[in-house]
């Protein structure tokens, strides 16, 4: 009988309970830090209490229920065994549709309308071509070359950075760490969709920032932990960034006493970007159970030393 133990902070795995029931009959679910959670064979996880994974004897796999896994293995102790996370086709579209929502926000400046019409100032901007607005898109994976293929198809100017290189129609790549200071250089809307591994965070700092042009701005749906929010909020304030939409932050949900609410030009949105749905979720977690008994390939399964 295979036991399922759920590793996360309370309320976030109800919704999977049915779900994986149905997927799995006769499974046993139960949740840390129950005494049954120690001796089960696959943790279902988000956002593990540090020690955990390492204090199960038993364990044979390791499941994120998203598409990151840098909360899982930011913990140290964490066990060599198996870890997968979620691709969800629905996943990326929903990426791609904030994706373009923020692209057009900062385009057709609805960020400066909105601002005008809170006091009553009835302003119409000149309406620019979409080749006009340069969409840099920081992280070419799955979910960042969706996004950047729908862009093109819009018609907007896009370039796109990665740590290897990759080709993509349309798109202007630049690869490697000596790439990204020029790739940022030419970018007027700054999508940042990469993983959140060592080398990533603080990657949106003062330095890298200010390599952008003056008046570009920010989308941040990726991790929070990949900006320093004092060094956007400084570059802001001395008028060299014109706006950011925040989706992800080091700390959630974001506190309401949060300066980053009343920061003008920052929107937040409250890590909605895109969501996979727990029957996809269910779906892929007893796959992945179903092919673990059988001895076969697991899918989605991350690569420990990249960190997806």
């Amino acid at each position: 009988m295979i036991s399922i133990a759920f590793l996360t902070t309370p309320g976030v795995m109800g919704p999977l309970v049915d779900p994986l029931q149905d997927e799995l009959p006769g499974v046993t679910l139960t949740s840390w830090p129950q005494p049954e959670a120690r001796e089960a064979d696959i943790a279902v996880c988000w956002k593990p209490p540090a020690g955990a994974l390492a204090a199960m004897p038993n364990l044979k796999l390791i499941h994120s229920i998203a598409a990151g896994v840098d909360n899982i293995l930011c913990d140290p102790t964490v066990p060599d065994h198996p870890v997968c996370r979620i691709v969800d086709p629905d996943l990326t579209a929903g990426m791609t549709e904030f994706v373009l929502w923020g692209t057009l926000y900062f385009h057709r400046d609805f960020d400066r309308v909105i601002g005008n019409a809170r006091e009553s100032i009835w302003r119409r901007y000149e309406q620019r071509a979409p080749f006009e607005t340069r969409v840099g898109i920081l992280g070419l994976g799955a979910l960042g070359s969706d996004a950047a293929t729908r862009l093109v198809d819009l018609g907007f100017t896009v370039s796109a950075w990665s740590r290897s290189p990759k080709s993509l129609p349309g798109v202007t790549v630049f690869s490697g760490e000596d790439a990204l200071d020029p790739f940022l250089a030419e970018v007027d809307v700054l999508v940042s969709l990469l993983p959140l591994t060592p080398s990533t965070i603080g990657i949106l700092n003062a330095e890298r920032l200010a390599r952008l042009p003056k008046g570009a701005a920010l989308i941040l749906c990726s991790r929070g932990e990949h900006l320093v929010a004092d060094d956007l909020v400084a570059l802001l304030r001395q008028g060299h960034l014109r706006g950011a939409i925040l989706d992800v932050f080091e700390r959630e949900p974001l506190p309401s006493d949060h300066p980053l609410w009343r920061e003008p030009g920052v929107l937040v949105t409250p890590h909605m970007a895109t969501i996979a749905t727990p029957r996809v979720i269910a779906q892929q977690i007893a796959e992945n159970v179903r092919r673990m008994q059988r001895g076969a390939p697991l899918l989605n399964q991350v690569d420990r030393i990249r960190g997806y």
